[in-house]
């Protein structure tokens, strides 16, 4: 697993714009070498405003959206087109407005499908083994870019400290009793999310800053699961300066005034 770096923008906004920025040039470069590109969402104000953001920027049309797999780290448990909903936050700020292949579009299937939590979970596991290729070496693609945010208490997707699922070796799992509402949940593993060529943790705002913190300063990953989420070549933690706050000097390096 790759060792983190650290990149610190001034503040939320600009974050949202250079993580934007990072983002489609890493889908382009990813489609000119392999033709297609797997990418992962994930939820929350940062990562919405992120998406915006790619939607805003003209560089998006350089995106072959035809040839991208978009899935999911996690999804709240809830009905399709649920406000609280993952995909329904990335729909209205960003998938709505390309020109995305919706046979591509990998959802988490909510209550109102018929299946249990547990059935959507083992739903989304056979999606993404079909979508694996031999050279992936594992039952989920090798991940182009896998985005996370991370809570106040260290947990990415839905797996959160101290929690059966951190011990679970398969690659999607139902989450239930949740300390975050709502209670039921549907997220990737640990195993899944280090599959990952590049993970990028992005987080804003200080009370980030003492997850990030014990995130980078290998903490034991079942009291900090952000600190497992690592990504086979390379792994972000793209944040701004109050996220940062509370790193040692020197870890986080400046990427604007």
């Amino acid at each position: 697993m790759s060792v983190p770096s650290v990149l610190v923008h001034r503040d939320a906004g600009v974050l949202a714009k250079a993580v934007a920025a990072r983002l489609i040039v890493g889908l382009v470069d990813a489609q000119a070498a392999k033709g297609s590109a797997h990418l992962v969402l994930t939820g929350g104000g940062l990562g919405v405003a992120t998406l915006a953001e790619v939607a805003a920027t003209a560089a998006h049309v350089a995106v072959e959206w035809p040839r991208l797999d978009v899935w999911w780290g996690d999804e709240r448990f809830l009905p399709d087109g649920h406000a609280e909903r993952n995909e329904t936050g990335a729909r209205r700020a960003l998938l709505d407005h390309v020109d995305v292949d919706p046979e591509r579009v990998h959802v988490m299937a909510g209550p109102d499908s018929g299946l249990t939590a547990e059935e959507s979970a083992d739903r989304y596991a056979e999606e993404l083994r079909k979508a694996a290729r031999p050279e992936d070496h594992g039952p989920v693609p090798s991940f182009d870019i896998l985005l996370l945010g991370i809570g106040p208490d260290g947990h990415v997707a839905s797996l959160f400290p101290e929690m059966p699922a951190l011990h679970d070796d398969r690659s999607v799992v139902a989450v239930h009793g949740s300390p975050k509402p709502p209670p039921t949940r549907i997220s990737l593993t640990l195993p899944a999310i280090r599959a990952a060529r590049q993970v990028w943790v992005i987080a804003a705002g200080e009370e980030k800053a003492g997850a990030v913190r014990m995130a980078l300063q290998n903490s034991g990953p079942y009291q900090v699961p952000a600190a497992a989420a690592r990504g086979r070549s390379r792994t972000l933690f793209l944040l701004d300066r109050a996220a940062a706050s509370k790193l040692p000097p020197g870890l986080g390096r400046p990427s604007s005034p």
